[in-house]
This record gives structure tokens, C-alpha cells and sequence, in this order.
């Protein structure tokens, strides 16, 4: 909601009530305080890529991954919903009612993400792949109890200033979907609510992107992440001088 509603302030409002920044910060924003609501009962799984991540790595069984990408989809369908509620009029003085994928009056991407028109699909689908490589590995960083992890109760802050940071220097291309639960149910909302099927046609039948592009990224960035710095890691050491004195605690 934080997010597409920040889009949607942006877009109908002709660059008035905000800027590129405000969109970043209300994702962010969302990102934050969406792990802050379902951290302790969910562990906040908001991203399709990186729960089918866990589930092939072996952290959350393979059963509950449909009830957590309803859960996703649910979340992310309700807010397209409750976005377009919210700006209905705002929607339909700025189109006149007709509600298009491109075109100057152009309003689908306030749900979902397309292509600039100049990047190619294949170029993308690197942005898509890349950003989602950043974004797991900030999240590892993050949690890394074995490396330099941030302090307890900061977690859901740093990760929504990640997503602020990949949307400064990765949204140009192609708008960061980094998260299939993001773009998808959103475009499906879109289709029924007026924009019709070329929602899933335009920029070369982008649609598909956004739900590959950061799976295989999610997959990259816990690589990169046990090559370069979690196998490298120092396990913390308990000692006992010679005294028999108290063990000693390191980190």
C-alpha cells in the first residue's frame, strides 16, 4: 500500500506531490513496517524468490510454501485494490477513463512494473537479476550472527534502507520488482480492473520477468554470499585460560 500509493501520488499528480526518491522511501517505508508486522509469526516472508529460496535451501519445509504465497498474493492483490479505491477519481480525471498500458496517460505501471522503452528484454532481465543479488546479499549481511550483523531490532529498518538504496541506483531500467509477490498479483489485479491483457503483452510480454529474473537472483546472492563471506567466517570461539578462570565470550 505504502508503495503503490506513493506511485500513484507521483504519477497522477504530474511530478507535484513527489519525485523518484518518494516512491523509493515509500517502498521502503512499506518494507520496514510489513516485517515488523509479520516478523515474529511468519518471519516476514514478502518475497516469493527469496521463500522458494529458503524452501530449496532447506530452511522452510516445502509444504508451507503455497499458504505463504497466497499469503503473498492476497497481501499484495489487496493493496493494488485498495490503492485504486484510494485514487479512483484521481485515476479516472487523469485518463479520462481510459485506463492504458502506454501511451502519455499510461497508468499501469503505478501497479506493476515494465521495461523503459529502451532496455531490451534481455538487458532487463539482468537488471532484475542483479538487483535481487543485491538484495539477498544486504539481507545475509544483515543476519549474519557468525559476521558483523546488525544490532537486535534494526533488522527491519536496515532492509527497508536496502530496498531505498536498490531503488536509487537499480530502478531506472526497469522499476526493481526484485520480488515476484510485488508484480504479479498487482498485474492480475489490473487486467480485471480495466487495463485488460495487455497488462501481460506490453514491453515484449514483460510479465514473465519479474517473476524469474529474481528467483534465479535470490538463488545467485546466497551463492555469492557462502563463497565470498559465509564460508569465511570465524565461528565464534570459547576459551579457558590456564587458571581455569570463567570462559570467555568473542565475537
Amino acid at each position: 500500500v505504502f508503495g503503490l500509493s506513493s506511485v500513484a501520488q507521483v504519477v497522477l499528480g504530474r511530478g507535484d506531490f513527489g519525485q523518484h526518491l518518494s516512491i523509493n522511501l515509500g517502498f521502503g517505508i512499506g518494507v520496514t513496517l510489513g516485517i515488523h508486522a509479520a516478523g515474529g509469526i511468519s518471519g516476514a516472508h514478502l518475497n516469493a524468490a527469496i521463500t522458494i529460496t529458503h524452501c530449496i535451501l532447506g530452511n522452510l519445509p516445502w509444504r508451507k510454501l503455497p499458504a505463504y504465497l497466497i499469503g503473498q498474493f492476497l497481501g499484495s492483490f489487496t493493496a493494488a485494490a485498495t490503492v485504486f479505491a484510494l485514487y479512483y477519481d484521481a485515476l479516472y480525471d487523469y485518463t479520462k477513463g481510459n485506463f492504458t498500458v502506454t501511451g502519455p496517460t499510461a497508468t499501469a505501471s503505478i501497479f506493476s512494473t515494465y521495461p523503459a522503452p529502451y532496455v531490451s528484454l534481455v538487458g532487463g532481465f539482468f537488471t532484475e537479476f542483479t538487483a535481487t543479488v543485491m538484495l539477498l546479499l544486504g539481507i545475509l549481511i544483515i543476519h549474519d550472527e557468525k559476521n558483523n550483523a546488525a544490532l537486535k531490532g534494526m533488522q527491519a529498518l536496515l532492509t527497508g534502507i536496502l530496498v531505498l538504496g536498490i531503488g536509487l541506483g537499480m530502478g531506472l531500467n526497469t522499476g526493481y520488482a526484485i520480488n515476484p509477490s510485488r508484480d504479479l498479483p498487482p498485474r492480475v489485479f489490473t487486467a480485471i480492473a480495466g487495463w485488460g491483457m495487455d497488462v501481460f503483452t506490453a514491453g515484449h510480454h514483460w510479465w514473465w520477468v519479474p517473476l524469474t529474473a529474481p528467483t534465479l537472483g535470490s538463488l545467485a546472492g546466497v551463492l555469492i554470499h557462502k563463497l565470498f563471506i559465509d564460508f569465511h567466517n570465524q565461528p565464534v570461539l570459547e576459551c579457558e585460560n590456564e587458571k581455569g578462570q570463567p570462559v570467555v565470550e568473542s565475537s
